[in-house]
């Protein structure tokens, strides 16, 4: 089995001027992107934060996700690192806490030239280049538009009380609690769900957790996409246009619906990786990653990845 792990190329602009943060390891003498291993049960979305917080002290949110690499420890395992982007904003770095340990002695903001100079490994170059393909794009600046599929419920069969109270099953309570650090990747700061309580109950310990309101819409759950399509379309539409980050918990038959309307900021082989959607297990969700518009220019698509909890058990 290879090695995981998961990081990011942390980056702020200077002056206009885009500028990355490599650390630098005593034990090796090297100078890197920060990354570590995940741990036992954690998503890698989840494993790149907490490595970030712990090697630099920042905490962030996750952008477009850049590169994975693959490659040859000396011992000869192989290794698989997963990078994102990431925005350090202004707050993050006056409450960031850096202490050097035996881990990472020290770390520098620098250019994109002079990162190019300063890193150890070859590989450290492919997710550079990523990030700044997408800085000459303008496509860098981004936010999370999440579709979550509701956590593992009591079967149809099994529940006569009507659709709108089905409940979770104990092991989708157990993906709704895994799911608060996962969704806290990427940093959304407004969840809409289903007013369905297999929705609510799935995004109820993340809002809570970070002290989110949750919004209902009758137009995400089943009944409301397959009976008004057009204003499932319409709530999608002004949820792409809030620009802060976007959890949106529905059902399985509504998610075509929802694909459909974000499929228009996308070109069409985007619309086409959409389609993934509608294969979602309970619990997964989709991350789309939208370039904010200016002015008149719409939202669009930069970027899709899928994930949900690491242990379904």
């Amino acid at each position: 089995m290879p090695v995981v792990a998961a990081g990011a190329i942390l980056w702020r602009k200077e002056k206009g001027e885009l500028r990355v943060l490599m650390i630098h390891r005593s034990r090796y003498d090297d100078w890197s992107w920060p990354k570590g291993k995940l741990d036992k049960g954690e998503a890698v979305s989840e494993a790149a934060v907490r490595e970030i917080k712990e090697e630099t002290g920042l905490k962030v949110s996750l952008g477009v996700k850049l590169f994975v690499s693959d490659y040859k420890l000396d011992n000869g395992s192989k290794k698989v690192v997963h990078y994102w982007s990431a925005q350090v904003t202004d707050e993050a770095l006056k409450k960031q806490k850096f202490e050097p340990d035996d881990e990472v002695s020290t770390f520098e903001w620098l250019s994109v030239s002079d990162a190019k100079k300063r890193m150890t490994y070859k590989h450290d170059n492919d997710p550079l280049k990523a990030l700044i393909a997408l800085n000459d794009k303008n496509q860098l600046d981004t936010s999370p538009f999440i579709v979550l599929r509701h956590a593992k419920a009591t079967t149809r069969s099994d529940w006569s009380k009507g659709e709108a109270t089905r409940p979770l099953l104990k092991t989708g309570a157990v993906q709704a609690v895994a799911l608060t650090n996962i969704l806290n990747s990427y940093g959304p700061k407004m969840v809409v769900t289903s007013s369905w309580k297999r929705c609510l109950d799935t995004v109820l310990p993340y809002s809570a957790k970070h002290k989110i309101k949750l919004v209902e819409r009758s137009q995400l759950s089943e009944l409301g996409a397959k009976n008004g399509p057009q204003r499932t379309h319409k709530l999608i539409n002004k949820l792409v246009t809030v620009e802060k980050g976007v959890v949106v918990c529905s059902h399985r038959p509504a998610l075509p619906t929802i694909i459909e309307a974000l499929g228009a900021y996308g070109d069409k082989a985007q619309r086409k990786e959409l389609e993934e959607v509608l294969i979602l297990k309970p619990a997964d969700m989709c991350v789309v990653h939208l370039a904010k518009g200016t002015g008149k220019k719409k939202a669009k698509i930069v970027a899709i990845e899928f994930e949900g909890p690491a242990s379904w058990d």
